[in-house]
């Protein structure tokens, strides 16, 4: 996976590293976890998930040879 990420941004998530003395792909990859956990615990989101999820299963169901 690439991330373009711009001069800024990425000055900035370099300096949290250093500072937490992690690499930048571990520094990433945290933000990213707190991210997904975030969504997690948000209702909205649970509910949009859940709508999408049965969206997807009628168009497969639709597709699926039986």
């Amino acid at each position: 996976m690439s991330l373009w990420l711009s001069a800024e941004m990425a000055d900035e998530i370099a300096a949290v590293a250093r500072t937490d003395s992690l690499s930048i792909s571990n520094a990433v990859r945290a933000a990213i976890d707190r991210h997904i956990e975030e969504r997690r615990a948000d209702p909205d989101f649970q509910n949009r998930l859940k709508q999408r999820l049965r969206e997807q299963r009628e168009v497969l169901e639709r597709l699926a040879v039986e």
